[in-house]
């Protein structure tokens, strides 16, 4: 029997409910964070995929972990490390001495929710094996595609390109990512909070025992993204946009400006989070909310630009603030 509340998955009411209460799970487990659980509830209404990026031991694993413990759907999780090969993601063709036939063996992208943990610990080679699975949601093993299951979602974890043992990620897989969430240190205060509970027992590697249970699955999402899909974008909001990916391409720090994938990638998570705040349609404050997270990936910096100390960020923030905004 499913501990999870009911909820008919029908009604956009109710399956805005149920999502929100994704937000109230996973802080069972998780302290603070609060933009990072937003930004993966946005990439599930998107149908897109999620980079994590952060210093080891901020709860990075421990968050994906708890969305996955709150969603009724099939989750599983590779460790990337430098000797992981290609076909230990997608599966491989197996030969069965018995039949004298090779049978295919799914490997673990065959699944709702991928945790694909410290993504960046892994040659490029490997790292490439999903983005056939990210872009087309299938896999393509000696010549036949076989589908993913609906829906699904990877969700990344990579510690900064600075630490030692990291690979970075290629511009072509860093493009299929929806959203770059950096997940900081806590404040003090969330700090205390975190010890305080490890006082009191908690086990991140028991999220059933720190009471979080499915409160959403398949069927609230597709009624969430229905709904999201009707919500409207008046021409002004679409001209903000392309406005600010246009002035990305014409700044001076940068050598790589966002494409019109990332102007469309906007578009989506604005509409998305106007539905999740209540409204059916959106405003320039949509757009701002997540112009960070949704093109902080799709630009690159002159090296002169970064050894001035100029951040993705911050020109991002630049522009934001040049961009004139619809009335």
């Amino acid at each position: 029997m499913s501990d999870r509340t009911p909820v008919t998955g029908a009604n956009p009411d109710s399956a805005r409910a149920s999502l929100e209460a994704l937000r109230t799970e996973i802080a069972k487990a998780v302290v603070g964070q609060d933009s990072a659980v937003t930004g993966l509830v946005v990439a599930l209404l998107c149908r897109g995929h999620v980079l994590l990026e952060g210093v080891p031991g901020v709860a990075k694993t421990l968050l994906v972990r708890s969305l996955a413990a709150s969603l009724e759907l099939d989750t599983k999780r590779v460790q990337f490390t430098p000797d992981l090969m290609p076909s230990d993601v997608t599966g491989s063709l197996i030969y069965d001495a018995r039949t004298a036939e090779f049978s295919f063996q799914a490997g673990p992208v065959f699944t709702n929710l991928l945790l694909a943990d410290e993504i960046n610990r892994t040659p490029p080679k490997t790292q490439s094996s999903l983005l056939e699975a990210m872009e087309e949601r299938q896999v393509t093993v000696d010549g036949t595609p076989r589908p993913l299951p609906e829906p699904f979602l990877v969700a990344a974890t990579q510690n900064p390109v600075e630490y030692e043992g990291t690979y970075p990620l290629p511009e072509a897989q860093l493009d299929r990512f929806l959203l770059k969430l950096t997940v900081p240190l806590p404040s003090r205060a969330d700090e205390i909070n975190v010890l305080a509970r490890h006082a009191e027992g908690f086990n991140p590697r028991d999220l059933r025992a720190a009471g979080v249970r499915p409160v959403a699955g398949a069927a609230d999402l597709e009624a969430a993204r229905a709904a999201v899909a009707k919500t409207s974008v008046s021409a002004e909001i679409t001209g903000y946009v392309v406005d600010i990916c246009r002035a990305t391409r014409e700044s001076p720090s940068l050598s790589l400006g966002v494409s019109p994938r990332g102007a469309t990638a906007l578009l989506s998570t604005a509409r998305a989070w106007a539905w999740l705040t209540g409204r059916d349609y959106v405003i320039p404050d949509d757009v701002k909310a997540l112009a960070l997270p949704t093109l902080r990936h799709r630009i690159q910096l002159r090296p002169e630009a970064e050894m001035e100390g100029i951040t993705a960020d911050s020109v991002i923030t630049s522009v934001l603030a040049h961009v004139p905004v619809p009335r």
